[in-house]
C-alpha cells in the first residue's frame, strides 16, 4: 500500500504529533468524503505499507519524528509545496527562506529522490505577474536543485470561493510564456519538470506530464517493483498511483486562499474535535451511525 499523507490537509505541518501517535497504534481511521458515516479502518502496520507519500508546505515540525520513523522501518518521500506567495496568498506560512532551508536540511537526511518540489499553484494577481513567475522561479532553483529530485508545476483553477481575491487564471499565450522560460531554467539547472493535472502539452520546452504519486519513482525510492494500478477518483488528467489517503478535509491551517480542501468557516468546527490522541483526525466516532469496515490490505 502507498500511504498519502495527505491531499486533504497537511498533516507533517499541523498534525505530526497526531499521525506518529496513529503509527504507533498502527491503525488510523478515516471517513469516506463522499458517504459521511463510512469509516474506514486502516492497518498502518509497516509491513503493509510500501511507501508513504507525505504532501506538506512546512516539514519544520517533522523533522524530530524522522529517527523514530526510520526505526519503525517505514520508507517515505516528501511532496515538498514551495511556491513564492506572500502572507497575503499563504496567511500562514512561514518565511520562505526558513522553508528552502529545510528542504535542504531534509534532504542531507534522506537525499534528494525522495523530495518532489512543488511549484502549484501558478496563479497571476497583481503582484505576481508572469515575468515575476520567472523571476522567482529561477531563484528558487538556484537554491533547491541540489536538494531535490524533480519540481511539479500546475496552473490554477479558480473556485466560486477564491473569486473574490483578485486571482487570474493564466491564457494561453501566457501558460506558453512561461513554459518556454520554465523550461530554460529547468535545463539551466538540470532539474526535471513535470506538469500534475493538466491537458497542455508543453513538451516542447522540455517539460512533461507527471504523476504526484509516480510508480516509477516509488520503485526507485523502494528499490523494487511495486506493481502499482493507476488512481481511480482523481481528476480527469490525473496520472497517480493508487494510494490511500488519511486525511481529512476542512482541516489544514495553513491558511492559503486559494485552496480547494478547506472551507475555513468549516474548519473551526473541525479544529475544535482535534486530539493529538483520536483515531481520527479531527472528529469524533458516532458508534450509533458510523459504519465501520476494516480495509483489506496486502502487499503491493
Amino acid at each position: 500500500m502507498i500511504l498519502s499523507v495527505s491531499r486533504r490537509t497537511d498533516i507533517p505541518g499541523c498534525y505530526p504529533e497526531w499521525f506518529m501517535n496513529r503509527l504507533r497504534d498502527k491503525y488510523v481511521m478515516t471517513r469516506n468524503p463522499m458517504n459521511f458515516h463510512q469509516v474506514s479502518q486502516i492497518n498502518l502496520s509497516p509491513d503493509f505499507i510500501e511507501c508513504i507519500v507525505f504532501w506538506t508546505k512546512n516539514a519544520v515540525p517533522f523533522m524530530d519524528y524522522l529517527e523514530e520513523l526510520n526505526r519503525m522501518g517505514y520508507m517515505y518521500m516528501f511532496q515538498y509545496t514551495i511556491t513564492p506567495y506572500d502572507n497575503t496568498l499563504e496567511k500562514n506560512i512561514s518565511d520562505k527562506s526558513d522553508i528552502i532551508k529545510n528542504v535542504l536540511e531534509l534532504s542531507e537526511k534522506i537525499e534528494k529522490k525522495r523530495i518532489v518540489w512543488r511549484y502549484d499553484p501558478i496563479l497571476l494577481n497583481d503582484t505576481y505577474t508572469v515575468n515575476r513567475h520567472i523571476e522567482l522561479f529561477e531563484e528558487m532553483c538556484s537554491l533547491l536543485y541540489t536538494a531535490v529530485n524533480h519540481v511539479v508545476i500546475s496552473f490554477i483553477d479558480l473556485y466560486q470561493k477564491n473569486r473574490g481575491y483578485r486571482l487570474y487564471e493564466l491564457s494561453t499565450d501566457e501558460i506558453t510564456h512561461l513554459a518556454q522560460a520554465f523550461g530554460e531554467i529547468g535545463a539551466k539547472y538540470k532539474l526535471p519538470i513535470k506538469t500534475c493535472c493538466e491537458n497542455y502539452d508543453l513538451t516542447k520546452f522540455g517539460i512533461t506530464k507527471g504523476a504526484c504519486i509516480d510508480s516509477v519513482l516509488l520503485e526507485e525510492i523502494c528499490n523494487r517493483p511495486l506493481l502499482l494500478k493507476k488512481a481511480t477518483g482523481q481528476r480527469k488528467n490525473c496520472l497517480c498511483a493508487e494510494s490511500v489517503d488519511i486525511g481529512a478535509y476542512h482541516t489544514c491551517l495553513n491558511g492559503c486562499i486559494y485552496c480547494y480542501a478547506t472551507d475555513y468557516k468549516r474548519l473551526k468546527t473541525k479544529q475544535k474535535c482535534y486530539d493529538k490522541n483520536s483515531q481520527i483526525l479531527c472528529d469524533k466516532l458516532d458508534f450509533g451511525k458510523d459504519i465501520i469496515k476494516v480495509r483489506k490490505m496486502k502487499k503491493l
